[in-house]
């Protein structure tokens, strides 16, 4: 069973730019598709971008599309949000998210482990 912790969020201004990085530990981290959700209040849990073990396939909710990138690596255990041109609209708590899988995989349901998340706030 893989554990996942999110680090790197915080208040930024708009137009401002942020990483957040998801560690995990307790699996063979290559095996696994990773994703990024992420839940604003009152909303549902949205996709954000996911990126498959080789990390040569990613996709990206058109939301974020241009302005995100995620990336991994996997010798540290770890997958990175790239987070550039934050906008209002993008605060929320950010959730990574796993599966063994070989393909990127874009909705909640296909996850079957997640971190806890951590806040991004952006400030106009």
């Amino acid at each position: 069973q893989v554990q996942l912790v999110e680090s790197g969020g915080g208040l930024v201004q708009s137009g401002g730019s942020l990483r957040l990085s998801c560690a995990a530990s307790g699996g063979a981290f290559s095996s696994y598709t990773m994703g990024w959700f992420r839940q604003a209040p009152g909303k549902e849990r949205e996709f954000v971008g996911s990126i498959n073990w080789s990390g040569v396939s990613t996709s990206y909710a058109d939301s974020v599309k241009g302005r995100f990138t995620i990336s991994r690596d996997n010798a540290k255990n770890t997958v990175y949000l790239e987070m550039t041109s934050l906008k209002p609209e993008d605060t929320a708590v950010y959730y990574c998210a796993a599966r063994i899988h070989i393909i990127v995989l874009t909705t909640t349901t296909q996850y079957n482990y997640w971190g806890q998340g951590t806040q991004v706030t952006v400030s106009s």
